[in-house]
């Protein structure tokens, strides 16, 4: 089969090619500014990429064209493939009919944490034998890449997805997740997010619900107990068995940041101990969410903690870039104030009273709006100094972050912000850069910048004789 997908290089649609060309299939695709991680995967996978969305496209006589959620109406080759009637199918459909169909399907629902939870879980079943495939909205650092086909269903059924509640494609505006009919769901938390294609957080829960609808009898649903809005999607109706953790007497992880400690506990007994390299009460959550999803794929809870003592995160989730003039530079997929909020509590944790440089790109759908622009100010109180570049936004970023005063800078140049963030650092300095994007490249521009400076000043102290 050949197929050519459209918007291959979003992480969703780069994962699907990635399983197609494994399944044996011919794969090519299009898109505009493909860059890494998702490009060198492609390109290690043979795939063709062509730049953009030429109508001449169509000459490729693809048996299906695979159309991703970011491709609406009057882009000219989904133009061309409506009037000449080729044969089109979403993403999330032609996975759910060409590689989930017969699988035992692990989908991790929720608006924040669903890429960490996703690795977590296929590493725990990993290190256990059970070499699942998996579909990731990132990208394991346990496995290099962010999708994988392992074997056949027979040989290996287990597939672990990240279950995203954005839309199918333009033709189908259903969650992706209602496509893959998982057996086992974890369900982590829930928010208003996707201001774009969301009225309000009711038509969330909704949708949330819909694939609750669709779970069997023999499944499982792992959720967060803490979560009233997960709540209120079980009570409209639930078929499934459900396990909460984080529950009163329940299943929870505690720890420290301080020695990486984690600990195992049903009620106040304590079941078992180790040690990894994440912090945060958030990422302790998302482990026993991953522990139990595992349990139920038959990994004992104490292999799969011992699992977890082995895995180092996903990339761009406080990923440090490099180091110049004695600063850090890192960077992390945040767009959401929730999840900002989180990054940079995490980091704080991690350096103590080192200044924290947030610097911060409003690339998402949502908030590109304006929806949450409120929140910001609240969502970067713990940095020192908050940097945010507000090219094409059509809200005021200098007035939504009014209250951060002096503490917040705003640039609308790229070349700019970099300079200015360059020209306020010191060394023991941490910058935070945040976006779901690849941000113009500005980490490698950051620590160009960085590295400048401090030639520049070690010239300046030779010819003081210093």
């Amino acid at each position: 089969m050949h197929i050519h997908i459209l918007g291959i290089g979003g992480t969703f649609m780069g994962g699907v090619a990635q399983l197609a060309r494994a399944a044996g299939h011919r794969v090519t695709g299009c898109d505009s500014g493909v860059y890494p991680p998702m490009s060198c995967q492609l390109e290690a996978a043979e795939v063709e990429v062509i730049e953009g969305y030429d109508a001449a496209q169509t000459a490729f006589e693809a048996d299906y064209y695979v159309v991703g959620n970011a491709i609406s109406r009057g882009n000219p080759l989904l133009e061309e493939i409506l009037d000449c009637g080729l044969p089109y199918i979403s993403g999330p459909q032609w996975l759910s009919e060409h590689v989930l169909k017969g699988r035992w399907v692990l989908a991790v629902a929720g608006t924040h944490g669903k890429t960490t939870v996703s690795a977590m879980l296929a590493w725990i079943l990993e290190d256990a034998g059970l070499s699942p495939g998996f579909l990731v909205g990132g990208v394991p650092l346990n496995f290099g890449v962010s999708a994988r086909l392992s074997g056949s269903s027979t040989e290996s059924p287990f597939f672990v997805i990240e279950a995203d509640e954005y839309d199918t494609a333009f033709c189908d505006k259903r969650s992706k997740f209602l496509h893959y009919r998982p057996r086992t769901t974890i369900l982590n938390n829930l928010e208003f997010d996707h201001a774009d294609i969301f009225p309000d957080l009711a038509s969330i829960e909704t949708q949330f619900h819909h694939l609750v609808r669709t779970l069997p009898r023999n499944g499982l649903i792992v959720s967060n107990a803490t979560e009233d809005n997960l709540e209120r999607v079980l009570e409209r109706g639930c078929w499934t068995p459900v396990e909460r953790f984080n529950a009163a007497g329940g299943w929870r992880v505690e720890g420290s940041d301080a020695d990486g400690s984690l600990h195992l506990l049903q009620g106040d007994d304590l079941v078992a101990s180790t040690n990894w390299g994440l912090t945060g009460a958030h990422n302790r959550s998302n482990a026993i969410a991953a522990l139990l999803a595992a349990r139920h794929a038959g990994v004992p809870l104490q292999r799969g903690l011992a699992a977890l003592s082995r895995f180092r995160n996903v990339k761009r989730r406080l990923e440090l870039r490099g180091t110049a003039a004695g600063v850090d530079v890192y960077d992390d997929f945040a767009h959401h104030p929730t999840a900002i909020a989180t990054t940079v509590a995490g980091l704080r944790r991690k350096v103590g009273s080192a200044r924290i440089l947030a610097v911060v790109e409003p690339r998402s759908n949502t908030m590109k709006l304006g929806v949450m622009k409120a929140l910001l100010p609240d969502s970067l109180a713990e940095a020192d100094l908050v940097f945010c570049y507000a090219a094409n936004l059509g809200w005021s970023a200098s007035e939504a972050l009014a209250p951060l005063a002096d503490q917040a800078i705003v640039e609308d140049d790229l070349e700019r912000l970099v300079a200015r963030i360059a020209s306020v650092t010191h060394p023991g300095d941490q910058v935070l850069v945040m976006s779901n994007g690849g941000f113009g490249g500005i980490h490698q521009k950051l620590l160009s910048a960085l590295a400048t400076k401090e030639s520049a000043q070690e010239v300046v102290h030779q010819q003081c004789g210093e």
